[in-house]
């Protein structure tokens, strides 16, 4: 399915153009019909079918599917926000990832945007002072989807965690909107530290496969550290690094590189940001 602009008059563009692909591809495979609509189809907003989704995906065992689906629901009744995000988050998979052809395989396939979705929760779980059940949807993510992001982390909107599996976030980590995380990705501590340890990463920063982050360190505004690359210092803004430890190639090379997906550096410099797939 060709990529086109969802039309601009319709009050939710991103759920008006989910609908509309999903229509299509039921038309296309019958035998998906069902699925797409009880998915998508019969819900009237996009919040709807994503609690719908993702309670089945992470309900089961000791939550059930409509117990889950209570609790997404009653967050994005109490936050707005929530759902802004979730668009956010689904167009930047939309634009960026060149595997993917419609925002109904955002919704329904991609595990990482279903992770992140599953965190959202839990943070607004988290500043209800519902702690318990804040980790409990930490855990079910983790086992689910294979990314352990901690809800107490902060992470803003536009953000695309790709094929997802292996990506942790520790508990003081802030990660701005518009930023770009591979497979693999760890924003992490650097071992039995108190308070605040975890890096800050600021807006338009893509991070490459296996890469790791550690400490209370800053990556700057649209900064690009590549694959397999440990980062234990501060990146300066709109710079590249690469290499174990991580050391500076390259400046001023992209701004947002998380939207472009620029994954190429110097052919010199050590690592590299491709995903290979």
């Amino acid at each position: 399915m060709q990529k086109s602009a969802p039309e601009l008059a319709t009050v939710d563009p991103v759920w008006a153009a989910t609908r509309t692909q999903a229509a299509a591809l039921a038309e296309a495979e019958p035998m998906l019909a069902s699925y797409l609509h009880a998915t998508i189809l019969n819900h009237e907003r996009l919040s709807g079918a994503l609690s719908y989704h993702l309670s089945h995906k992470i309900g089961g065992g000791d939550l059930t599917p409509m117990s889950a689906r209570q609790l997404i629901d009653e967050a994005y009744e109490a936050d707005r926000s929530i759902g802004e995000a979730v668009r956010a988050d689904m167009s930047a998979v939309f634009d960026r990832d060149p595997a993917c052809r419609s925002f109904v395989q955002v919704l329904l396939y991609f595990k990482g945007f279903h992770a992140l979705q599953t965190y959202r929760i839990a943070h607004w779980l988290w500043k209800e002072g519902r702690e318990g059940m804040a980790l409990f949807f930490q855990s079910l993510s983790s086992e689910k989807f294979g990314v352990d992001i901690h809800p107490a982390a902060k992470i803003g909107r536009g953000v695309m965690i790709d094929h997802a599996t292996g990506v942790v976030i520790g508990e003081t980590a802030v990660v701005e909107d518009d930023v770009s995380l591979l497979h693999g990705v760890t924003l992490g501590g650097t071992g039995k530290e108190q308070g605040d340890r975890h890096p800050k990463v600021r807006r338009g920063v893509l991070i490459g496969a296996g890469a790791k982050v550690l400490g209370n360190i800053e990556i700057g505004e649209s900064a690009r550290v590549a694959s397999g690359s440990v980062v234990l210092q501060s990146v300066p803004a709109r710079c590249t690094v690469a290499g174990v430890p991580a050391k500076t190639v390259a400046c001023e090379e992209c701004d947002q590189p998380s939207r472009s997906m620029n994954q190429l550096i110097n052919s010199d410099a050590p690592g590299f940001l491709g995903d290979g797939i």
